[in-house]
């Protein structure tokens, strides 16, 4: 018998079953790639956030301070509480309004590129204000230009957590959401430091160079996996809004942000009302940001274990049973303070929660689309949240802030409904998958 040997057409013959094999081992690898990795140089990107949230949410906390010294120093004759409160609630709403902008822009120049396009607004900003001596100056520049700066910033940071963290994902949102309270505390307190030993302009100067400098520092750092996820990063994705879950999910960031800046921006000149000295009045505020930054993390760990739809719902009712329970009776510094530590902790239950919850919602890929819808459903309440809350006071009664009391606890009460509705709707989805 001759042995056959093998010609060269044998070989061809076996060697697509090595395609093949080749092709799963690159399929496994792009699912490798889509995986979060938990950690690694996530942890870098969460010190990164930290720090954004840190320069730039932390920054406007403080405007409570701003708006205390403008409302009782008569710095600008021609305007009134509607103005003021106009321009704490600019900083959210333009930063929210920009957000569907950001996202294309991220998608099409890049997360660094549009980052240190918001260091210059948001310096220019501060800068600005500095100088005003209107206030149709001081809505631009106070208002509008730190607002888009702030935008420019956050809104490309706010996805790249959840690209790095599944299981550790809440973790990581909430030690970086703690940025804010953090900045908050410090900005609080040092700005009244420099308001009493200089001015409100150079309070201004002073945390615009600050912010450009942290903030630059966390853009040259942050990293995010577009090229791994592919993210559909829409401006305005119309489709998503045809899903119940989603709409429950805008519902409640809607209503749950009337109460969110009314706590933020009222809490100072609550105090003044109430026969509390100005520097009571700003620890109220540093210690409100105090609570925030102990608390988000707390928040994150419990929000990992439990389930983080359940988390978001009973932490927005405490916050408007809080309202009615501990901020309705306040009268002495003591309440006011154990309020404003205890609500610190829970009233942004938005911030450190939003980004695992749009998971949660729509997926990973989907993230950033339903992230700027969620942008737009804060543009409206951000704007006329405080305005309302100012003007429900009641100057001439022994009880002046009741209403604004009432407005606040009642829109966190509300919005916690429609959270506890799509906890329903999560869970029958899931049981029909089964």
């Amino acid at each position: 018998m001759m042995k056959q040997h093998s010609s060269p057409g044998l070989h061809s013959e076996v060697s697509p079953p090595l395609t093949l094999n080749e092709s799963i081992v690159g399929e496994h690898t792009t699912n490798a790639e889509h995986t979060p990795p938990d950690g690694g140089y996530g942890w870098v990107c969460v010190a990164a956030c930290f720090t954004i949230n840190c320069f730039t949410w932390g920054t406007v906390s403080a405007y409570g301070i701003y708006l205390s010294h403008y409302l009782a120093d008569d710095i600008f004759p021609e305007a009134s509480t509607w103005d003021y409160a106009f321009i704490g609630g600019f900083n959210f709403a333009i930063a929210m309004l920009v957000a569907p902008f950001v996202t294309v822009f991220c998608r099409k120049f890049g997360t660094h590129v549009v980052m240190c396009c918001g260091l210059v607004l948001q310096l220019g900003g501060f800068i600005a204000a500095s100088f005003a001596t209107r206030i149709w100056q001081l809505h631009l520049s106070q208002g509008v230009l730190i607002g888009c700066g702030i935008g420019f910033l956050y809104i490309p940071c706010l996805p790249v957590l959840s690209q790095w963290f599944d299981r550790k994902r809440s973790l990581a949102n909430g030690i970086s959401a703690a940025g804010s309270g953090v900045g908050g505390a410090a900005f609080t307190w040092g700005t009244e430091a420099i308001i009493q030993r200089f001015s409100i302009s150079w309070a201004l100067r002073i945390t615009g160079i600050i912010a450009f400098v942290a903030n630059l520092t966390a853009t040259v750092f942050i990293r995010d996996r577009n090229k791994a996820i592919r993210p559909s990063q829409l401006g305005f994705d119309t489709k998503l809004l045809r899903r119940y879950e989603v709409i429950l999910l805008l519902a409640w960031v809607f209503i749950s942000m009337l109460g969110y800046i009314v706590l933020l921006f009222s809490l100072s000149d609550f105090a003044l009302s109430i026969g509390l000295s100005r520097p009571q009045a700003t620890d109220i505020i540093g210690l409100l940001n105090v609570g925030t930054a102990i608390g988000r993390p707390i928040i994150g760990i419990l929000s990992d274990q439990w389930s983080r739809i359940d988390t978001a719902g009973a932490l927005t009712l405490l916050c408007g049973v809080s309202c009615f329970a501990f901020w309705l009776p306040a009268t002495s510094y003591a309440l006011t303070v154990f309020f404003a530590i205890l609500c610190g902790a829970i009233v942004g239950v938005f911030w450190m929660t939003i980004g695992p919850l749009c998971v949660e919602v729509a997926g990973i890929k989907n993230l950033q689309s339903l992230l700027s819808l969620s942008w737009a459903a804060v543009i409206i309440p951000a704007t006329v949240s405080e305005g309302i809350a100012l003007k429900l006071r009641r100057s001439s009664s022994s009880r002046e802030y009741l209403h604004t009391q009432i407005f606040a606890g009642l829109s966190y009460v509300v919005a916690s409904g429609f959270m506890f509705q799509l906890r329903r709707v999560k869970r029958r989805q899931n049981a029909l998958d089964r």
